[in-house]
């Protein structure tokens, strides 16, 4: 496509403006901290994100016209070097937790700080590498027909901050609002954390059914952002699990035979010996929990099915868009270096870093990687770990340039990045098996490969949308391009710290025998279950492929009926407890929209990003995050977490209420903040 020569930025290529400064670096480096550190807690407990560049060229712009006094250029290095954490997170998240997973039990091992540090900057570098030579193919030559969603609707939030506003001040009420209702319901449990109302197994009609919600802001405003259509897929799949599947089998399996099921996956050391959160009784043969049972015997299982099935159609239906995506950028690509530009010559907007910097960069992080010892990267000798670094060189230009070209075509949100790991695992493992390297051992080495190609895949996408904004605000592009390597190297160092620091079991939990937070239903981080399972299966075959393909058939009738599978299989493998109040989010949102409807109110969507809903639903998210990542750190601590043991009301407030309305009183509360999402979603809007 022709370039877009009568494009003219909000800046001029001839004004010279403070940009890439040492308070613009720092400032969008904390920020990368705080939402790296938000998503990684977000994406472990519902496997879900939320875009952060938003929120932060929100903050950054208050921030800078109260305090910092920076310019619109500078306020865009803040939010392109901040927005590298929440990508990098949800890449991290998406797949290192697999190592905990896999069939040998020291790949647990490799889930080490240092490991993560080195892959989440590694898969950061690459993401940010590979889009330098597209951005000129992309960004500039295809402004008129690839739109990147984000990106441009961050450019507008930069310009409406230039024209002053309070819209910000939303933003800070609901993050205010989610910190004080966190704090209430994590250290001081006035709040109840997941209420719960559920049938005995005695009961002969409908037998251990069980409905429950994790009430948190972070989930109602996840929930709202997201809107009703995927939220309520969502909860359909956790309708299918919670009430249909975990009924039926209730009612058909006996409790010795989920119990061995129990034992063969490690969730119950032994028939004979009681234990698991699910309160297994060998004397009397029964569950205490019998929902609990039934869904991590069979219904993880299932939904990994599913999640692998949903994830394998997602990729295959985007074949097509993935063909012409690489085919036009490659194209783009070798037009752009016939044309040879001298920088000396190139106005500010368009200046890149040089190409030699992607060539130098990939050999250094392709022999690094070889040279790392196998107690950071697994591998059996030097020779086996340059080929795991020439398939992440290999499948990361290939991907990132597919991640670019689809977030430009239908957002962040939407790519299709689990589908395109998964691709990623199988083509590897394929690989794997051709050159003889089948059995356990060579289960993380796959893990590692599949985990920098979802990292760069995430990035790539996050780094395309901010330079758009680039574009669009009149950046220069170099600079942007060097404070994406500096948000992900800062933003790295913060995630594997937040990870670890979530990863650590509950006292009650290490008096379970349970060694790792993540996995459990604190912390269910299904992709990382998922690329686990597929690597198993592919390398090992010793899964319960009879659940699996339940799962996967789930999936495909879903798919059939014209519902995005993906979106339901993770509502399967999820608790109830996390999709139901996500679903109360969307139907809030769901309910506007309706209002608006009957009211005859149109609104576009770059007005609905920057609507009131939207920006006091990211503060819930943002503070709800936050707050839950500050109590782990806090009782992380054995003395602090002992004393913050004497501020808990709930013994207290159960004995005034009674059990069941101690949990109705968490559930009014949660009302109450749905009722203050409805009505400031539904106020007028200031100008911005």
């Amino acid at each position: 496509m022709a370039e877009q020569t009568n494009f003219k930025p909000f800046v001029s290529p001839e004004t010279q403006m403070a940009e890439l400064t040492v308070k613009s670096i720092l400032t969008g480096a904390a920020f990368g901290i705080i939402f790296g550190a938000s998503t990684v807690y977000l994406a472990l407990k519902a496997g879900l994100t939320v875009s952060a560049s938003i929120p932060i060229a929100v903050l950054a712009i208050t921030l800078g016209r109260r305090f910092l006094k920076t310019t619109i250029l500078e306020n865009n290095i803040i939010q392109t070097t901040g927005s590298a954490g929440e990508s990098i997170a949800a890449g991290v998240v998406f797949t290192l937790p697999g190592f905990l997973f896999l069939s040998e039990p020291e790949s647990a091992s490799f889930f080490n700080y240092f490991t993560i540090l080195i892959l989440a900057i590694f898969g950061g570098i690459l993401g940010t590498l590979m889009m330098i030579p597209l951005r000129r193919s992309l960004i500039v030559k295809e402004h008129g027909t690839l739109p990147y969603p984000e990106g441009t609707a961050c450019a507008s939030v930069l310009k409406a901050g230039e024209r002053g506003g309070e819209f910000a001040k939303t933003a800070f009420m609901g993050l205010g609002f989610a910190f004080a209702y966190a704090i209430l319901q994590k250290i001081f449990h006035v709040i109840a954390e997941v209420p719960a109302f559920f049938t005995k197994q005695t009961n002969k009609v409908f037998p251990s059914a069980r409905v429950s919600g994790e009430i948190t802001p972070e989930y109602m405003g996840v929930g709202y952002i997201i809107g009703p259509k995927i939220a309520g897929v969502l909860v359909a799949g956790g309708v299918l699990s919670w009430f249909v599947m975990i009924p039926l089998l209730a009612s058909l399996v006996d409790a010795s035979v989920i119990a061995n099921q129990l034992v063969k996956i490690g969730y119950l050391a032994d028939i004979a010996k009681p234990g698991g959160s699910f309160g297994w009784d060998p004397a009397t043969k029964d569950f205490a929990n019998w929902s609990d049972a039934i869904y991590r015997a069979y219904i993880r299982q299932i939904g990994a099915g599913a999640v692998a099935a949903g994830g394998f159609i997602t990729l295959v239906k985007t074949i097509p868009t993935i063909i012409s995506s690489f085919k036009g950028s490659i194209g783009s690509l070798k037009q752009s270096d016939v044309e040879g530009v001298n920088e000396q010559n190139v106005p500010r907007t368009e200046r890149d870093l040089s190409i030699k910097v992607v060539g130098i960069g990939s050999l250094v992080l392709l022999l690094v990687i070889a040279l790392l010892p196998n107690t950071l990267i697994p591998g059996t000798n030097i020779g086996s770990k340059l080929l795991l670094g020439l398939l992440v060189i290999i499948f990361g230009a290939f991907f990132v340039t597919v991640a670019s070209r689809i977030v430009g075509l239908i957002g962040s949100s939407n790519s299709p990045i689990s589908g395109m790991t998964i691709a990623t695992l199988m083509g590897t493992c394929l690989i794997f098996i051709m050159v003889k390297w089948t059995g356990h051992i060579y289960e993380p080495m796959a893990l590692v490969v599949g985990s920098m190609i979802c990292i760069a895949a995430a990035n790539a996408g996050a780094t395309s949308q901010d330079l758009k904004t680039g574009y669009l605000v009149g950046a220069t592009p170099k600079y942007q391009q060097i404070s994406l390597f500096v948000g992900a190297i800062v933003s790295s160092l913060a995630i594997g710290a937040t990870i670890k620091i979530l990863d650590q079991p509950t006292a009650e939990m290490a008096a379970q025998g349970i060694q790792h937070a993540i996995g459990t239903d604190k912390f269910p981080a299904p992709q990382g279950t998922l690329m686990a399972t597929l690597i198993k299966g592919i390398l090992s075959f010793n899964l319960d492929w009879q659940f699996v393909l339940v799962g996967v058939f789930i999936a495909i009738v879903v798919e059939l009926c014209g519902i995005k599978a993906l979106s339901f299989a993770i509502g399967i493998y999820l608790p109830l407890s996390t999709t139901l109040p996500i679903f109360i989010g969307g139907a809030i949102r769901g309910i506007i929209e309706w209002r608006n409807k009957k009211r005859n109110i149109h609104v576009a969507p770059e007005e609905e990003d920057l609507g009131k809903g939207n920006l006091f639903a990211t503060g819930l998210v943002a503070g709800g995050a936050l707050a839950g990542v500050l109590v782990a750190f806090l009782f992380a601590s054995d003395k602090v977490s002992a004393g913050l043991a004497n501020l808990n009301a709930e013994h207290g407030l159960q004995s005034a209420l009674g059990g069941e309305g101690y949990k109705w009183l968490g559930v009014a509360f949660f009302a109450l903040m749905g009722i203050v999402l409805y009505r400031i979603a539904t106020g007028k809007n200031k100008s911005i």
